[in-house]
C-alpha cells in the first residue's frame, strides 16, 4: 500500500494541507495512518482517492453534509445510487442557478459598457440603442438581486 505525506496528498488532491487535516477532523477523510516513529500522517491510495473526489465536490459548491453521504453512499454501492444522483442533481440545479445570474451580470455589465462606449464616440444613435438593452437587463438584474 502507497503512503503519501501530507504534502503528497495536497498536490496529487488539489486540497491544502490544512483542508485536508480539517477534512479528517470532521470526519470526511480517515482515520489516516500515522508514522510510528514520526507521528507523521501517510495517506493511502483509497485516501487519495476519496481526497480527489472531495476535492472535486468542493469545487462544485457541495457542503461538508453532503460531502460525507456522498463518500458514504460509494462505498454502499448501487443500492444508493438514486440518492447519489439526487444530490449531483440538487447541486446541478443551484449551479444552474449561478449560472443564470452570472449570464445577468454579464449582460447588464456588457449594456453598461456599450452606452459608455456610445457615450465615448458621441455617438447618440449608439447610445439610444445601449440605453433600450440596458432597459432589458434592469428587470432580470432586479430579480436576481433579491
Amino acid at each position: 500500500m502507497t503512503r503519501f505525506s501530507i504534502q503528497d496528498m495536497s498536490r496529487q488532491s488539489g486540497l491544502s494541507e490544512p483542508t485536508l487535516r480539517y477534512y479528517e477532523e470532521v470526519g470526511l477523510l480517515g482515520p489516516i495512518a500515522r508514522d510510528e516513529s514520526s507521528g507523521h500522517r501517510r495517506y493511502s491510495d483509497d485516501d487519495l482517492d476519496a481526497a480527489q473526489v472531495l476535492s472535486c465536490l468542493r469545487a462544485m459548491g457541495v457542503g461538508i453534509d453532503d460531502m460525507r453521504t456522498y463518500l458514504a453512499n460509494r462505498r454502499d454501492g448501487h443500492e444508493k445510487a438514486a440518492e447519489q444522483r439526487d444530490i449531483l442533481l440538487r447541486h446541478a440545479d443551484r449551479v444552474e442557478e449561478q449560472i443564470v445570474t452570472l449570464r445577468t451580470h454579464l449582460d447588464y455589465l456588457r449594456a453598461k459598457a456599450a452606452l459608455w462606449d456610445a457615450r465615448d464616440r458621441a455617438d447618440a444613435a449608439a447610445e439610444a440603442e445601449a440605453h433600450v438593452e440596458l432597459e432589458a437587463v434592469l428587470p432580470r438584474l432586479e430579480a436576481v438581486l433579491r
